[in-house]
């Protein structure tokens, strides 16, 4: 297959999005660097699925070159609690004990490294170097493949398993703007780019319904539950951001 020459003269770059406020800031931070990207959304049996939908929706705003979503085997990802309906979801946890307890069940198995692998296979198919990633070590669940020594290991297997490293030296970058910064930082700055944090997507266990004459008029659909760790941290980064929170909670 023949590479696909960048939009508008623009450098191509493959990006992992969710839908969510992490990674729909990414893409507006992306692109402000001139990037034409090419986005991955995965649907893989989370039992917040919620977020494909929202990846979806969000695509044509930020005006991807390209978006994908792909199917993975939910039985390849098993032994979560996001893929496995009978587990527990974690709720209404402290600060730390989501900072500084053990990885939490909502972990999938071996997840960002199964993503970042299709992300180089569609890298080295574009002829692009370039990968963005909305991972966070600062305000996350502590999750092993988050972390920076986890990218920079990334970056060192896509330079000795791929073609492009091996025979024209092709230096792989995966790119992390987010990792450092808090979730408020990450708010003020994709408020900064326009963000529209009411579309996009965080809860890990969507499961009420939006109740008549919730925000925007909508009726129906679900809304996010409001005690999922990812839940808290987004509740809590909106306060510390002093920007009003457009998300609706069940509780």
């Amino acid at each position: 297959m023949h590479a696909q020459r960048p939009i508008g003269g623009q450098k191509p770059a493959v990006i992992l999005f969710s839908g969510g406020l992490d990674s729909t800031t990414l893409a507006r931070v992306a692109a402000s660097q001139g990037f034409a990207l090419h986005a991955l959304t995965f649907s893989y049996g989370q039992r917040h699925a919620r977020e494909v939908e929202a990846a979806r929706a969000l695509a044509g705003d930020l005006h991807f070159a390209d978006h994908r979503t792909i199917e993975i085997d939910p039985a390849a990802l098993r032994g979560s609690a996001l893929t496995d309906s009978g587990a527990s979801i974690p709720r209404c946890r402290s600060d730390a004990e989501i900072a500084g307890g053990p990885i939490p069940p909502t972990y999938v198995p071996a997840r960002n490294t199964l993503f970042l692998a299709y992300a180089l296979a569609w890298c080295e198919t574009l002829g692009a170097s370039d990968i963005f990633i909305g991972v966070n070590a600062i305000d996350y669940s502590g999750y092993p493949d988050c972390r920076p020594e986890f990218l920079r290991a990334f970056e060192a297997l896509a330079r000795l398993a791929t073609r492009a490293g091996v025979e024209e030296g092709r230096d792989f970058r995966v790119h992390a703007p987010l990792i450092d910064r808090t979730k408020a930082e990450i708010i003020r700055w994709g408020t900064e780019l326009g963000v529209d944090y009411s579309r996009t997507w965080s809860c890990y266990d969507p499961t009420a319904a939006q109740p008549p004459g919730g925000p925007g008029g909508r009726v129906g659909g679900p809304i996010h539950c409001g005690s999922c760790d990812s839940c808290l941290l987004r509740k809590r980064g909106f306060r510390e951001a002093g920007v009003a929170d457009p998300t609706s909670y069940a509780s």
